[in-house]
């Protein structure tokens, strides 16, 4: 399995971005996609993630309200849209996969196939 995140780039205080997730190689439907990211000098932190094929999604606190984390329905691609972004937005963003139980859904342990990471840049 693959995982190739993409979308990335310079927006303002306030705009709006898509990242996406192209997912290669066969998953099971066990597998849930997360999103994750890690700004410089901070550790990777959970930002959301669409739990196995259930169609439900759980976020962070901090992104609650303002990200949302869809799936398409052949499971290929995931993506965040990220509305009113803030400076506190900006870091290098990872998508993820993997089987896991709900409780561990915000443990970057629990994800073990990743993507390479893509850089959301937000200007104030």
């Amino acid at each position: 399995v693959q995982l190739q995140a993409s979308g990335g780039g310079l927006v303002q205080s306030g705009g709006s971005l898509r990242l996406s997730c192209t997912i290669s190689g066969r998953t099971t439907s066990s597998h849930s996609v997360g999103w994750f990211r890690q700004a410089p000098g901070k550790e990777r932190e959970f930002v959301g993630t669409a739990w196995r094929n259930s169609g439900n999604t759980f976020y962070a606190d901090s992104v609650k309200g303002r990200f949302t984390i869809t799936r398409d329905r052949a499971g290929n691609m995931v993506y965040l849209q990220m509305d009113s972004l803030k400076s506190d937005d900006a870091a290098v963003y990872y998508c993820a996969a993997g089987p896991m139980i709900l409780s561990e859904i915000r443990n970057a342990r629990s994800y073990i196939y990743w993507g390479q990471g893509t850089l959301v840049t937000v200007s104030s």
